[in-house]
């Protein structure tokens, strides 16, 4: 084992992890490790340690997340178990950005196989954060020329007249997930410069009628606030050598009443079509506080 740290994770919270999802107990004695509990958790578990030690010895970071992940699919029935999470980007920190579900897996995996994606989901899912990671990627690799990043300036009806301030410092607010988004991928600074240069935008969704998109990686946020109308008007600015990704949570809808959610279409609308993925996720994908994941759970239960 080249890393140990890595294998065990800080203060054992990898093995820790392993016990939270399979029935063991995980016992260090010197270099090796002891396996308590029936033969078919035992046998599960050593499948498990099996794949972190290739993924720690072939560089990669592990997590508890990681380590839960892999627990999860190695107990899936009629599932064989899939390869570490590859690293979609990784921060000037030395941050490694993976997905961490399997749910996370399949949108990552849809946004590098097709043009369009849709992330539907509800909150706490990484939806925005981890197609702003592969929107940068893209960009550093010199795949896009630009970032494009909007979502609609709703809450509860669009009342921007009411907010002080020009236009500028009216719609911010609406954005701030996206500009944080990116604060935790590049370095302090480089978002601005970014901006500034054009590089990156971040802006409304009723500044992107009468645009084509071209060489940009665009990303919608909140479109479950967006109009039918409003989510055409989008997807039809899709230029040359571009790619979009859709995000939103139907759970979570401020239209006025009588407005009907655009994404409440996509499923029928757009299943079968090439190049375009649809992607579902659940409370299972919550990656927040682990209350957020009960708090989905119990509104989901209620309505």
């Amino acid at each position: 084992m080249r890393d140990p740290l890595n294998f065990c994770g800080h203060h054992d919270r990898n093995l820790t992890a392993l016990e939270g999802v399979v029935p063991v107990v995980v016992s260090l004695e010197g270099d090796r490790l002891r396996l308590s509990g029936s033969p078919h958790a035992v046998d599960s578990a050593a499948q498990i340690l099996t794949r972190m030690r290739d993924a720690a010895n072939g560089g990669a970071q592990l997590t508890p997340d990681d380590v839960a992940l892999a627990a999860r699919e190695t107990l899936t029935d009629g599932e064989a178990p899939r390869a570490h999470p590859k690293t979609l980007y990784t921060t000037q920190r030395g941050k490694e950005i993976r997905p961490k579900t399997e749910g996370q897996r399949r949108f990552t995996d849809a946004i590098e196989a097709c043009t369009l994606t849709f992330g539907i989901g509800p909150a706490g899912t990484g939806k925005t954060f981890l197609a702003t990671a592969m929107a940068v990627r893209a960009l550093r690799n010199r795949e896009v020329a630009r970032i494009i990043l909007t979502r609609p300036a709703v809450e509860a009806g669009e009342k921007l007249g009411f907010l002080p301030g020009d236009l500028k410092e009216k719609v911010d607010p609406y954005l701030r997930p996206l500009y944080d988004a990116l604060a935790d991928l590049l370095d302090d600074g480089v978002t601005g410069k970014f901006v500034e240069r054009g590089t990156i935008e971040v802006a409304p969704l009723a500044y992107m009628r009468g645009r084509t998109l071209s060489d940009a990686f665009i990303i919608l946020d909140e479109a479950q606030n967006a109009t039918r109308e409003q989510l055409k008007m989008f997807l039809t600015r899709l230029g040359a050598n571009s790619k979009m990704v859709v995000n939103g949570d139907v759970t979570q809808i401020d239209l006025p009443r009588g407005v009907q959610c655009s994404l409440l279409d996509v499923p029928k609308l757009f299943a079968g079509i090439d190049d375009i993925g649809i992607v579902e996720l659940s409370e299972s994908d919550v990656v927040r506080h682990p209350l957020v994941k009960k708090i989905v759970g119990a509104y989901a239960r209620f309505t």
